[in-house]
């Protein structure tokens, strides 16, 4: 009997003002993978990701989200099972609070044992311990995004959904946040799926990857598939730069 996907979605459209921005057919997300979602601005890849956070229902189709053999929709998910999921966004929403109490934020919503230990541990796999007493909002880029990460990894989320988390972020912070996207996939029960423009950066982490053109969902393959013999040409010229948007 084949396991159930953790994400399965069928024949899924959403529309703003009447106009189509995202077609999916078909889509399978595995239990405790990467999926890198590529394409260039415009091409939906946050519409998918904000849909599979369940932030917003589609016009049409279904999206299933397979969590401790329950089958959840938009519709359906208590609050308790969306907190399995965890995002973090191209530009992170900080509290104005201190470092700390950012990376905190989440698990006291959740109420429950004392967090100390699970919080500076975070802060410390993030490095910004040194700033934990910090006003948030007096970080760099790089340290906002490195907040937001700790975050959502301290909560041990079931699904982790990476908005371009290192655009326009300088390699050093591009570096530890890849690497603390890998540890954190190594060491835990976790389903990935990164949104990036960054073909590169989807070579490096993921582990199967997904082409959306103009909204449409072009090829889905193992990432060194995706890579070295794409099936569509369109991901041959998109993967080798020759498609300009």
């Amino acid at each position: 009997m084949t396991a159930a996907p953790f994400y399965d979605l069928h024949h899924v459209q959403q529309s703003y003002n009447g106009r189509i921005v995202l077609r999916i057919p078909e889509l399978r997300v595995e239990p405790g993978e990467i999926l890198g979602v590529v394409g260039p601005s415009g091409a939906g890849k946050s519409t998918l990701l904000r849909l599979l956070a369940f932030l917003e229902q589609p016009a049409r189709g279904t999206i299933m989200l397979h969590l401790d053999d329950h089958a959840l929709t938009a519709e359906t998910a208590t609050t308790d099972q969306r907190r399995q999921m965890a995002m973090v966004f191209q530009r992170p929403a900080l509290l104005r609070r201190s470092v700390r109490a950012n990376v905190a934020y989440g698990l006291r919503v959740r109420g429950g044992r004392d967090h100390r230990e699970q919080i500076e541990a975070a802060l410390r796999q993030v490095k910004l311990d040194h700033l934990a007493a910090a006003d948030a909002h007096t970080l760099s880029g790089g340290e906002a995004q490195r907040v937001a990460l700790a975050r959502a990894l301290v909560l041990q989320p079931r699904v982790l959904l990476l908005d371009e988390p290192t655009a326009n972020l300088d390699p050093y912070n591009v570096r530890l946040i890849e690497s603390l996207i890998q540890q954190h996939l190594a060491a835990g029960n976790t389903t990935i799926i990164l949104v990036t423009h960054n073909i590169f950066q989807a070579q490096r982490l993921a582990t199967r990857v997904a082409l959306l053109l103009d909204g449409e969902l072009v090829e889905t393959a193992p990432a060194p598939a995706f890579f070295q013999s794409p099936t569509d040409a369109r991901t041959a010229a998109f993967v080798s730069g020759e498609l300009v948007y």
